[in-house]
Formats: structure tokens, C-alpha cells, sequence
């Protein structure tokens, strides 16, 4: 058994926002910790077997872009058709050239980790998905399991 526990509340499914929960988790059970994610409405999303994450660049004024577009683009640049598949594009293919993994390969290796992966029984039902949806290894439980874990955790994270 693990001397320390950290639990993680998966709450956004977006390409931008997958990483943390992937990248502390496997951290921290590369460090010895029991991990827990707890995936819960938009962050079901991460679960998914075909993943189709894009980038969120209205959610994420302070996202750095090119020419000082950081002042303007959030809010202009999610109106034009197109824009945000061609960020998550540009991306994607900054990721790949500076040799950063891909969600796909993060979750693949919090599952090697042990890193258990909740999904929220509600918003499973809520968003009416399907076991054959979601990965293979994914438990099902309540906000009130998520808690009880929550409550034995050294550290605890909402993202």
C-alpha cells in the first residue's frame, strides 16, 4: 500500500485541459502514490475510446499566441468557422515537435501506473454513454466514493 494518495477531479475534456490530470497522475504514481481520478462531466470525455479533443481558446485567455493575438483571439477568433480545429492542429503539431506525449499515451501509461480511473456513475447517465464508450479499466461510482478517497488523500486537485 502506497504511503501517500492523491485524488483528482477530472472536470473539463478539451485537448488543453487533458494533460494535467494525465501528466500529475502518472507523475505521482511513478512517485509511489495511490492515485485516484475521478472523471466527471466534461472530463468523461477523457475516457472515451476515440478521443476528438480540441483546444479551448476562449476558455483560456491567458493561452500564448503569436503577433499579440493573446489580446484579441480568445474572443474574435472563436467566431470565425474553422479556427479552432486549425489551433488544435498548430497544437497538436507543437506538441509533436518539442516531444511531448499524446493524451492517448499519457492515459496509456497511468494505466500501467495503476492509476484507477473513475467515471461518474450520474454522468455516465446524464450524457447517456455506453461502457463500450469508455476504455477498458474504468470503474463506475458516485461523487460519494470519490469522497471517501478524497477524505483519506494527502493531496487532492480540481481540474
Amino acid at each position: 500500500m502506497a504511503d501517500k494518495k492523491m485524488m483528482i477531479i477530472a472536470t473539463k475534456g478539451s485537448l488543453d485541459w487533458a494533460y494535467p490530470p494525465f501528466i500529475l497522475s502518472s507523475t505521482a504514481a511513478a512517485l509511489g502514490m495511490e492515485v485516484n481520478i475521478f472523471f466527471t462531466f466534461y472530463g468523461l470525455q477523457l475516457l472515451k475510446k476515440n478521443l476528438s479533443l480540441g483546444v479551448t481558446p476562449l476558455g483560456n485567455p491567458g493561452m500564448p499566441m503569436p503577433m499579440a493575438m493573446d489580446k484579441w483571439f480568445p474572443v474574435l477568433g472563436t467566431a470565425i468557422p474553422g479556427m479552432q480545429g486549425m489551433m488544435t492542429m498548430m497544437m497538436k503539431s507543437k506538441m509533436k515537435k518539442k516531444g511531448v506525449a499524446s493524451v492517448e499515451e499519457l492515459r496509456g501509461l497511468c494505466l500501467e501506473a495503476d492509476v484507477k480511473m473513475i467515471a461518474c456513475q450520474m454522468t455516465v447517465d446524464l450524457f447517456d454513454f455506453k461502457p463500450t464508450d469508455l476504455i477498458d479499466g474504468v470503474e463506475y461510482a458516485g461523487a460519494s466514493s470519490a469522497l471517501a478517497f478524497a477524505g483519506d488523500a494527502d493531496i487532492n486537485l480540481f481540474v
